[in-house]
C-alpha cells in the first residue's frame, strides 16, 4: 500500500525531511533528491524502508514514463491550419507554457517543475558558495599548497578544509547530489570549527558572515520552493562572499 504522507531521509542522516505526498516525492525523484536507496517511514511495520524495496511504492514513485505515438490521420484544425498573422511558436514558447510563464498558462503551472527549478537554484547557491569560501580559506595561505609539506598543512586547518570545499563544488557541478549529507555535514562545520577560530579571535565580522553562508548552503541542499531557496542562496553567496573578502583583505 502507498502511504498517503511520506517521511524520508538518506541511509546517512538522522533527521527525516516531511511530510511530503506522493506527487511531492515524485517531483523530488525527477529533481534527483529521492531514489531507490531513499528510505520512507513505514507506519504499518513501523520501520525506515528503502523505496526501491517497496515494488509499490517504487511504481508509484517512479512511475515508466510512456512512449508517445502520433496517430496517422489524425488531423487537429486548429494546429494544422496556418495563418500569415500566427506568429511561429518556439521551443522557450513551449518551455514558458509548461512552467506557466505565459498569460494562458500562468494559473496552470505545474509544481514539479518548480520544485526542480528550486533544487537547480538551491545546487548552484551550495557550489557557489563552496568556491567562495575555498577562496577565503586557499588563497591567503596558497605557498603552503605549492610546497605540497603535510606536515605544514597539519598547521593551516583552513587550507585543508578548503581543499575538501573545492572537492564538495566539483562533485557538485558533476551532478553527485547523493553527497548532500557531506555538504550538509561541512556547513556544520562551518558553524563550529571555522566559527570558533574568528570567535576566539575576537573578530565579529567573518564570524558572522562564515554563520551565514554555513546556514545558506545548509539550507539550499533542503528547501524546494522559491521563497526559502532563494533566502537561502542570498546566505550561501553573501556570507561565503564576506567571508572570502575579509580573509583576502586582512
Amino acid at each position: 500500500m502507498v502511504p498517503q504522507e511520506f517521511y524520508i531521509r538518506s541511509e546517512s542522516e538522522t533527521e527525516a525531511r516531511g511530510p511530503f505526498n506522493l506527487e511531492q516525492v515524485m517531483s523530488l525523484a525527477e529533481a534527483g533528491q529521492v531514489t531507490a536507496e531513499t528510505l520512507y517511514y513505514d507506519a504499518n511495520s513501523e520501520q525506515w524502508v528503502a523505496v526501491g524495496a517497496n515494488p509499490e511504492v517504487k511504481a508509484a514513485v517512479f512511475p515508466e514514463k510512456k512512449k508517445l505515438t502520433i496517430k496517422r490521420e489524425t488531423k487537429i484544425a486548429t494546429l494544422n491550419k496556418e495563418s500569415d498573422s500566427d506568429a511561429p511558436i518556439s521551443v522557450n514558447d513551449m518551455l514558458a507554457a509548461a512552467e506557466g510563464r505565459t498569460a494562458d498558462t500562468k494559473d496552470k503551472s505545474d509544481p514539479a517543475i518548480a520544485m526542480a527549478s528550486c533544487a537547480k537554484i538551491g545546487m548552484w547557491a551550495a557550489i557557489v558558495g563552496l568556491v567562495l569560501a575555498a577562496a577565503g580559506e586557499i588563497l591567503p595561505q596558497a605557498d603552503i599548497l605549492t610546497k605540497l609539506q603535510p606536515e605544514q598543512l597539519l598547521q593551516y586547518p583552513l587550507v585543508v578544509l578548503g581543499a575538501f570545499d573545492v572537492v564538495l563544488a566539483l562533485l557538485l557541478i558533476l551532478g553527485v547530489i547523493s553527497i548532500y549529507p557531506v555538504v550538509r555535514f561541512r556547513a556544520a562545520l562551518g558553524f563550529g570549527f571555522v566559527g570558533l577560530i574568528y570567535w576566539t579571535q575576537g573578530m565579529h565580522a567573518p564570524l558572522m558572515a562564515v554563520t551565514a553562508g554555513s546556514a545558506g548552503v545548509y539550507m539550499a541542499t533542503i528547501f524546494v520552493s522559491y521563497p526559502p531557496v532563494l533566502t537561502s542562496a542570498a546566505l550561501a553567496v553573501g556570507g561565503m562572499g564576506g567571508f572570502a573578502w575579509f580573509a583576502l583583505t586582512t
